[in-house]
């Protein structure tokens, strides 16, 4: 029913202006709230529900997003359903530019999405996997995540299929903020751990992860594929596949022009466009600044150090950390929650690293072949890592 809605949006956009597809979307809603969109109470995890949407998540997880699925054995057993429901809802919103024709359908599937997660959060889920595994977690286990958080995700997501493209690297690390950043955060709640160390940390971790996402994504941007044709956006809600995609380069307008990087020159000769290469050094250095300033203060944590500056995400909605903050917090408790938290920032910071080690041998050229295989390493890399207890 789900598919046939949005196929029925689609078909109406398609002969329609942007304003009658609009009123077609709120008129449809209505019959879409009260049938399709079944709301259910939250069901058991044991629940032949919540497994059957366990599996759906797993399966989705594994199929476009391998990488997560291979680090979810780093996760604590009793958090998994939560990992793998939180990563399953990325990949549903980082999936809508290419399930959808134009911004219009596409800003109609992003507050279905956020509807959806307000009626999790009513505890009256409505009968979708994402949303019965979420729901079933958090009502098993007496564990609140935030709200706001999966909302900042969308939000964010949003705004980049309303207008891509970043005007500098300032912008590109505030979408990876709240973006994959705030992905940690939301595991580390199901943890369930509210930790300024361990957020201190994720945060960097997330944005050296959000800044690599978009630099994988310049090729796929700037010369797309036929829809649903790479990796981490699969084919989606029965819609056809027949979207023309603009081609944009979605790298800082400021990094561009310090490298002297035409988006043209990019059109035209891809990764031999001049300048180029020096561009993808200088955002690719960032990503990896980001990695080791999080290094930097696991190590400072683990060896009851004061970390050397503040969280500047300390006072943003969804962060309290009144208690820990109105007195002082002993260096061993800070060492206790960052080991907590080990499993779950450890992952997207030895993925990332792989990824740009790869970038730096390729002498960064972003459109080498080679980036875009799967890192059959990682499993090896992330359990040495593990048994050492590093980033």
């Amino acid at each position: 029913m789900i598919d046939y809605f949005f196929t029925r949006a689609h078909q109406a956009s398609s002969r329609s202006s942007p304003a009658q597809a609009r009123a077609f979307f709120l008129q449809s809603r209505k019959q879409f709230s009260t049938t399709v969109a079944r709301r259910v109470a939250p069901v058991p995890l044991e629940s032949s529900e919540a497994k059957s949407a366990q599996t759906y998540c797993s399966n989705l997880v594994r199929k476009y997003d391998s990488p997560s699925y291979t680090l979810s054995h780093f996760i604590q057993p009793y958090a998994l359903p939560a990992y793998l429901a939180i990563r399953a809802f990325n990949i549903e919103i980082s999936r809508i530019p290419d399930i959808v024709s134009n911004t219009t359908i596409g800003q109609m599937r992003h507050q279905f999405w956020k509807d959806t997660i307000n009626k999790v959060f009513d505890g009256k889920p409505p009968s979708e996997p994402v949303a019965v595994l979420l729901a079933s977690y958090m009502n098993d286990t007496g564990i609140r995540l935030n709200r706001t958080w999966f909302q900042k995700i969308i939000s964010a997501r949003e705004q980049a299929l309303l207008r891509p493209g970043f005007t500098n690297v300032s912008a590109l690390e505030s979408y990876a903020e709240s973006t994959y950043s705030t992905l940690l955060y939301l595991t580390l709640s199901a943890l369930p751990l509210n930790s300024l160390a361990a957020d201190h940390v994720a945060s960097h971790i997330g944005k050296a992860a959000g800044i690599t996402a978009v630099l994988r994504g310049v090729p796929l941007l700037a010369f797309p594929a036929p829809p649903n044709s790479h990796s981490h956006n699969p084919a989606g809600m029965g819609l056809p596949t027949t979207r023309n995609r603009q081609r944009i380069v979605n790298l800082p307008l400021d990094v561009m022009s310090q490298s002297g990087v035409r988006e043209e020159d990019i059109f035209r000769n891809g990764g031999n466009a001049e300048g180029l290469r020096d561009a993808i050094f200088n955002i690719a250095t960032r990503a990896s600044d980001h990695l080791i300033t999080a290094r930097t203060l696991a190590r400072d944590i683990r060896s009851y150090q004061t970390p050397n500056h503040d969280f500047e995400h300390i006072h943003d909605e969804g962060h309290d950390y009144a208690a820990q903050i109105g007195e002082r917090q002993s260096e061993e408790g800070r060492k206790h929650e960052l080991e907590k938290a080990y499993g779950a920032i450890m992952g997207p910071a030895v993925s990332t690293q792989m990824w740009l080690d790869k970038l730096q041998k390729v002498d960064f050229d972003i459109f080498h072949n080679s980036l875009r295989t799967t890192e059959w390493k990682l499993p090896f890399v992330a359990w040495w890592r593990n048994r050492q207890s590093t980033l």
